[in-house]
């Protein structure tokens, strides 16, 4: 008989990967759903992807079909999928535009604020007031938008204060998609964060993406404002004069975190050169050597703002063991193809980067998924981040399936 998920992170042993069945089992992609995905703020669009009023998004958040659109007033809102007459999938594109939300089964018509403006004879006293688009918690945070599905979101306030003030100098209102990449990766959603908040393996998989971004934990592994490498805190004072917000920041409970770190060498982005791969540079980031702003959000997003460039991560669970993984490039709304960027050179680090964490996870599922595996230990010097998401992870779930001391 299989444990339950509950017992499952009770037995688990700290500072180890997980126990078997939390990376490949049903009745525990169910419980993620319920307790983290359908409760947290999750990373949706870049809010530069639906610039006008109209223009939609849409995702699929576990059993959810969500769409995110920009309304008359400019503001973004996001509904449920689902036409209020009969059900019917409202919008199947991933993306479009439309001045009405219209259901292709029978019309019914919404306003873009999700009222319902028309329905075809439904008789006396219908009342259409009853009937509207059912909505979805929605924030556009410094021009990336999350939502949340949850009846009552969890606070968020200090997110949002953190996470706009460090967005600001990157001037993503001011920004357009110049590429899109989405990938299934057949691995379990904890196995693919995991995989992200580690360079242990970098060197190793990635020689496009090492030749800017180092594979030193002591580059990326910051315990607060003032501890970090020397490296690091010497780019923090570099940027503190200039105004531009750097210095390591994070929830509590390491749910989210964000800083500025520089790149190899005081190269100046993600390219095979290391020079910036966008002639038009986005916000107001002072030098083209500013190294990245890295965000990451658990349990949806990692990513980097860069002078010259921004690329957004979102991932989203579909099975057990299959993630859904979302790449978005975002450059200055002016910027030209073909005269001021050439995609294929601002696109390729990250293609074969996306592409080689893709076959590292599917072949760490493909061993998980053997009755002969068993929990190894992590590298406190190489993988704190993974041992920061693992326990976020068990912690969260352990106080929602009633595992006080689990969750301690």
């Amino acid at each position: 008989m299989s444990l339950s998920t509950a017992e499952l992170i009770a037995q688990r042993q700290p500072g180890h990967s997980l126990p078997r069945d939390l990376y490949c089992n049903q009745q525990t992609l169910h419980d993620d759903l319920e307790q983290i995905w359908y409760r947290e703020w999750v990373f949706a669009v870049p809010a530069c992807e639906i610039p006008k009023a109209g223009n939609f998004a849409t995702l699929q958040l576990g059993a959810f079909p969500v769409i995110i659109v920009r309304g008359g007033d400019g503001r973004i809102r996001a509904f449920h999928n689902v036409c209020r007459h009969r059900g019917q999938r409202l919008c199947a594109k991933a993306s479009g535009s439309n001045p009405k939300l219209v259901c292709p089964y029978h019309q019914w018509t919404y306003d873009l604020d999700g009222r319902l403006l028309y329905a075809r004879d439904m008789g006396e006293g219908f009342d259409a007031s009853k009937y509207g688009l059912k909505p979805v918690h929605c924030i556009d945070l410094g021009g990336m938008v999350f939502i949340c599905v949850a009846k009552v979101p969890p606070a968020v306030n200090e997110l949002a204060q953190n996470l706009m003030r460090y967005l600001a100098p990157s001037g993503l209102s001011d920004a357009k998609i110049a590429h899109s990449s989405t990938i299934v990766e057949k691995g379990n959603w904890k196995l693919v964060m995991e995989n992200n908040r580690e360079c242990y393996h970098c060197g190793g998989a990635h020689p496009e993406l090492c030749r800017t971004y180092s594979d030193d934990p002591l580059m990326t592994v910051m315990e607060g404002p003032h501890s970090a490498s020397n490296e690091i805190l010497t780019h923090w004072d570099r940027c503190d004069a200039a105004g531009l917000p750097a210095r390591f920041v994070n929830a509590p409970d390491m749910q989210w975190r964000m800083a500025r770190a520089p790149l190899m060498d005081n190269q100046e982005s993600f390219t095979m050169s290391g020079k910036a791969a966008v002639m038009q540079r986005m916000g107001s980031i002072p030098w083209n050597d500013a190294g990245s702003l890295m965000f990451y959000h658990f349990p949806s997003s990692w990513n980097h703002f860069l002078p010259d460039h921004a690329i957004v991560f979102r991932i989203l669970p579909i099975s057990p063991t299959e993630t859904e993984v979302t790449t978005k490039w975002l450059v200055h709304k002016d910027a030209v193809e073909g005269r001021d960027y050439d995609l294929a050179k601002l696109t390729e680090v990250w293609l074969a980067t996306n592409d080689e964490d893709r076959r590292v996870v599917e072949e760490n599922q493909a061993g998980i998924l053997s009755p002969a595996y068993e929990p190894g230990p992590y590298s406190p010097r190489q993988e704190a981040g993974v041992i920061h998401l693992v326990d976020w992870y068990c912690a969260t779930m352990a106080s929602r399936l009633g595992l006080q001391s689990a969750a301690e």
